[in-house]
């Protein structure tokens, strides 16, 4: 997505992240917790996905705090636990680190009895869900997770916000040098791509977005003040209307919704708003759930990981379109993005360089000298 900025300056991860943390930190978040959540950030940069980023510190994180809606210190509470599940309730405190814990939850399960499965309720924005899927990947596991979230999808025939984006994400380990990893979600695009073009100036592409007259829209700032309202919604998957199928994204969207939401006993479609009947801001209330498949169970880990690394090389070799460079799966371009960002850092856009110097001016962290500032 950096490609649509006109003027960027790289900064290097370890500034970008321990910035984070002392950001985090002194907004009250405990240290432990706020490395968590800065590397969750810092994750999504480093894999090319700059709408989850560094991007979302000030606006989405940091502003929610401010706000009395989120919480910085994390109360984590098991609130039901079989040996295979368990159902947390997060107490609206930072979603990277419900998050985290409860796929470690899923993960010790897992290993102990072949598979792991956690619920969460109360709970706020996550970050990339890709995350978590990893750190079941790096035990050698399957990772699966979604997240419900505020209204932003209209079902298909429908022009209402009522779902989230929500993602349906998965993690495989292959013996390439990256895993597979599928994480997007159910709409054609999500709010954070849309905020990427808001800051390069930039309108949206066409097909992303349909208004209360059921065409499809482009004017981008207008776009994510009529999302708030319902006056616009994202399409689902597949497109507007059905010849593209866009019922199918719908679907997902409609799963994903479920499971996290009915499995917890947690909040859904419009209670995730984030303002009650007075037009007041309120906790997000979101729900997750996360599942760890511990290969080990099924078969050997190296016969896993050759056959699904089989399965991604004759797709990636099979015969391309004409003028087509190549063919790619999912989880390659963000290690192709981490092979050309390690040595350069995330792109910063003028935007973003602005907001990272108002938030060390605010929190007195004057330890920082940026490198548009020498």
């Amino acid at each position: 997505m950096s490609m649509i900025y006109d003027d960027v300056v790289w900064v290097d991860f370890d500034t970008l992240e321990n910035f984070m943390v002392d950001v985090f930190k002194a907004l009250g978040v405990p240290e432990d917790d706020a490395k968590i959540c800065a590397n969750v950030l810092i994750t999504s940069d480093k894999r090319g996905i700059d709408s989850h980023g560094i991007g979302r510190l000030k606006p989405i994180y940091v502003e929610r705090i401010r706000a009395g809606i989120q919480n910085p210190v994390t109360h984590f509470e098991v609130v039901r636990e079989t040996p295979t599940t368990a159902v947390v309730d997060g107490h609206h405190g930072m979603g990277h680190v419900i998050g985290y814990r409860a796929m470690k939850l899923a993960i010790n399960k897992a290993k102990e009895y072949g598979m792991g499965m956690v619920a969460v309720r109360n709970s706020t924005h996550y970050g990339i869900a890709g995350y978590y899927v990893l750190m079941a990947v790096e035990e050698g596991m399957i990772g699966i997770t979604g997240t419900n979230a505020r209204p932003s999808i209209a079902p298909t025939f429908g022009v209402e916000p009522m779902l989230g984006t929500n993602p349906l994400t998965f993690g495989m380990p292959t013996d390439e040098e990256f895993p597979f990893v599928l994480d997007c979600a159910t709409s054609v695009s999500q709010r954070g791509k849309i905020e990427v073009y808001a800051r390069a100036g930039k309108e949206i592409p066409g097909g992303w977005v349909i208004g209360a007259d059921g065409n499809t829209r482009t004017d981008t700032l207008q776009i994510l003040e009529d999302l708030k309202t319902g006056k616009a919604a994202l399409v689902p998957l597949g497109g507007i209307g059905e010849e593209t199928a866009g019922y199918k994204g719908y679907g997902y969207a409609t799963v994903v919704e479920i499971l996290s939401a009915a499995l917890q006993g947690g909040a859904f479609l419009k209670m995730l708003s984030g303002f009650d009947e007075n037009g007041s801001r309120v906790p997000y209330k979101l729900g997750h759930f996360f599942i760890a498949i511990n290969i080990e169970a099924f078969t050997d880990l190296e016969n896993f990981k050759r056959i699904a690394g089989d399965i991604l090389r004759a797709l990636r070799g099979s015969k391309k379109a004409p003028g087509a460079e190549r063919i790619y799966t999912a989880g390659e371009k963000e290690y192709l993005a981490w092979l050309e960002r390690k040595n350069k850092g995330a792109p910063l856009n003028d935007v973003l360089r602005r907001q990272l110097t108002q938030l060390r001016d605010e929190l007195n962290l004057s330890q920082y000298v940026f490198p548009w500032e020498k």
